[in-house]
């Protein structure tokens, strides 16, 4: 594993309640709390995101854009889902510290992307520096699972590092936030041929949106159900 920056994210750590009392989960999920929180709400906005819309937050983690989707949305129209039962008890005291548990947030522990357990199909998915620590099989269950809940003109938005071609296997160095990524190590660089393949195979379409103005130079992709299945 290349490098020693905050884009390799040690997300399986536990943290202590000592820990998320100094908001050291801030860190964990990668820093720049404020920066890419904004970031978020103000690109979801651009893309439509309305306050009655039902919203996904794939590895919402502590909240770092959860906090922002919560104040803008309507009440119980938040739903984050992460594998790290800290950070989603992070998340928690970030909702409390921010005066919004009257938004009601459905917050779920999984590590299989499971999001039909919360009985909802959602208008809007974001999964934020998600794919960029995951391997091809993981995203692919990913992308299976979505499928299963995103409404037939749902989007599901996801970031990746991007790479020039299919199995690039040279390391790359990002020249915005000099993060190092790798074919086979985390964090991971994918094409969009790769991404167009497990689209193909989940029964899903996706279209490259590219640069969002990411301080770290990841990029933007929209997945969305095959129209087909669509109806």
């Amino acid at each position: 594993m290349a490098g020693t920056n905050k884009e390799i994210n040690a997300y399986g750590r536990q943290l202590t309640q000592i820990e998320i009392d100094a908001k050291a989960h801030r860190d964990l999920v990668g820093g720049l709390w404020d920066e890419i929180g904004v970031l978020q709400i103000n690109f979801m906005k651009e893309h439509g995101l309305a306050p009655g819309h039902d919203l996904l937050d794939v590895g919402c983690g502590a909240l770092r854009g959860g906090i922002h989707f919560m104040r803008y949305l309507d009440s119980g129209r938040y739903y984050g889902m992460d594998i790290n039962q800290s950070l989603i008890e992070a998340g928690k005291n970030e909702i409390h510290v921010a005066g919004l548990i009257d938004k009601q947030a459905h917050l779920l522990v999984n590590a299989k992307f499971e999001a039909h357990l919360f009985g909802k199909c959602f208008d809007y998915a974001i999964a934020q520096s998600v794919f960029t620590h995951l391997p091809i099989n993981h995203i692919v269950r990913c992308l299976a699972e979505m499928r299963k809940v995103l409404k037939p003109t749902g989007i599901f938005f996801a970031t990746f590092f991007e790479a020039p071609s299919a199995a690039y296997l040279d390391q790359i160095t990002h020249t915005s936030g000099g993060i190092v990524t790798n074919y086979d190590a985390d964090p991971f660089h994918y094409s969009f041929a790769e991404f167009e393949w497990m689209a193909k195979v989940t029964n899903m379409q996706v279209n490259l949106i590219g640069d969002w103005n990411h301080p770290r130079n990841q990029k933007m992709l929209a997945f969305r159900i095959r129209e087909r299945e669509a109806g």
